[in-house]
Order: structure tokens, then C-alpha cells, then sequence
């Protein structure tokens, strides 16, 4: 189980990563963005690994405090999970 969830994990942590790429090349590029509430969900459902990787690599969101906040609630959220997966009695 813990192999499917990391797995799992890095796939949808690799789409976050995506996402705040793409929106970052929006914004230069002045064509439609990728909506903030989307972002921040994704972020949430423990995709704060990849996105906290995609702000700082392209230098997106990192001024506005409530992504930040969200980064480091999805990278809680999903250690939590893989703890609670990683010590469970099946």
C-alpha cells in the first residue's frame, strides 16, 4: 500500500509542479491563467512538495502569503498521510 501511495504521490506532486509552471508562463506570456482557487486545491491535496518546487524554481506566487501557507499545509498533509499509511495493520 505504502509503494501505491508514494507512487501516487509523486505523480500528482509532478502535476502540481505542472500547473504553477504553466500558470507562470501565462503570466509572462499575458494569456489566461490558471485560476488561484485551482492552484490552491492542488496544493492542499498533498501536492505542497510540488508546487513549493515549481514556485521556487520559476519565482511564482512566492510573495503571496497564503500560498506559502499552503505550500507547507500540503507537505504536512501528505507526510501525514505516508506516516499513517507507512504504520498501519493491514
Amino acid at each position: 500500500m505504502l509503494q501505491i501511495w508514494l507512487i501516487g504521490a509523486i505523480v500528482w506532486n509532478s502535476i502540481v509542479f505542472i500547473l504553477y509552471v504553466l500558470d507562470k508562463r501565462r503570466a509572462v506570456r499575458g494569456q489566461w491563467r490558471i485560476s488561484e482557487k485551482t492552484l490552491l486545491l492542488a496544493t492542499l491535496a498533498c501536492g505542497g512538495f510540488g508546487a513549493w518546487l515549481a514556485a521556487n524554481y520559476c519565482h511564482h506566487k512566492t510573495r503571496k502569503w497564503y500560498f506559502v501557507l499552503t505550500w507547507y499545509l500540503g507537505m504536512l498533509l501528505g507526510l501525514l498521510v505516508t506516516y499513517m499509511i507507512s504504520t498501519a495493520n493491514y
